[in-house]
């Protein structure tokens, strides 16, 4: 790794819907590091959801209070993993995905992993409480049209995730409405999305105002390196700038886009997606075509333990 590339990375962490049953399972076996994370999370909240990843069931995995703080306990296993074999630079920004920004404020050392599994844990039970509503995906519509079909529909743009691919939330009745106006209006595909509730949007407001007692009671220590935000898409390191975005993320939308764009005009050009999965992977590749995205598993596939 040159010093030339350490400048120019960004560690970027998946949200919900990268689980799977058996995720972090041969992680944690071959990394001792990675096998202390699961232990200390089993230990912060109380019931082993070391075991709930390794092994299931997939109905109680996809629960969103589990999903949260598994995906969250993989992903920051992940680093550990990673950071044993001393595979990855120090990154000029982090990032996450909704839930995957509690997973980049451990990588800084904003949270403490304990705290940050007891959040999200708390966060997945306000989101199925509040979980008035459905989302969909849009494939194929370009931004300005499917702002423009959230407006006619009565819905709100909760994703904005890649060129053509946009997340829509709102009340069931008007989510069928923009599902039938998307196919009108020419779109590729709508799917409708496996969640509880209308996640990024204002539907959300009772879920922040549930959680911000929590979040604001939290020790939050100052980021080593930038999170930008999925709020507004800027960096910040200061505890109140980060516990605001904690609060606000969970009704404001997604700007996945602008995130990517805000790293890339900073000069970043090397990303590593740590977590389960390879989804941001997938995205960065196409918000920025030719861009240097490196999945985690594949990472540690290339250089595999010493023996």
């Amino acid at each position: 790794m040159t010093a030339n590339e350490a400048r120019n990375a960004a560690w970027v962490f998946p949200g919900q819907g990268s689980q799977r049953v058996g995720m972090g399972r041969e992680l944690a076996r071959s990394s001792p590091a990675a096998a202390a994370i699961y232990e200390e999370a089993d230990n912060a909240l109380g019931f082993a959801i070391s075991t709930l990843c390794f092994e299931g069931p997939a109905t109680e995995l996809e629960q969103t209070s589990n999903q949260q703080p598994a995906i969250l306990t993989t992903s920051v296993a992940y680093l550990a993993a990673l950071n044993e074999r001393e595979l990855l630079p120090n990154p000029r920004f982090v990032a996450g995905h909704s839930l995957g920004e509690y997973s980049a404020l451990v990588a800084a050392g904003s949270l403490d992993l304990g705290d940050a599994v007891r959040l999200v844990r708390r966060r997945g039970d306000v989101m199925q409480e509040h979980g008035a509503g459905a989302m969909i995906a849009v494939i194929g519509m370009d931004s300005d049209a499917a702002e423009q079909l959230a407006r006619d529909s009565g819905v709100e743009v909760a994703n904005d995730n890649a060129p053509g691919q946009i997340a829509l939330s709102g009340r069931p009745e008007a989510i069928g409405r923009a599902s039938a106006l998307a196919r009108e209006r020419g779109a590729k595909r709508v799917v409708t999305l496996p969640v509880s509730g209308a996640f990024h949007s204002s539907l959300m407001r009772p879920a922040a105002e549930a959680m911000a007692p929590f979040i604001n009671h939290t020790s939050v220590q100052p980021a080593r390196y930038p999170l930008v935000t999925n709020v507004d898409a800027r960096p910040i390191t200061d505890p109140d700038d980060l516990r605001r975005e904690l609060i606000d993320q969970i009704c404001a939308p997604v700007r996945w886009i602008d995130v990517v764009r805000t790293m890339q005009q900073a000069g970043i050009t090397t990303f590593y997606e740590i977590g389960p999965g390879k989804v941001l992977a997938g995205l960065i590749s196409r918000i920025i075509p030719g861009a240097y995205v490196t999945p985690a598993d594949q990472l540690l596939s290339s250089t595999p333990a010493s023996e």
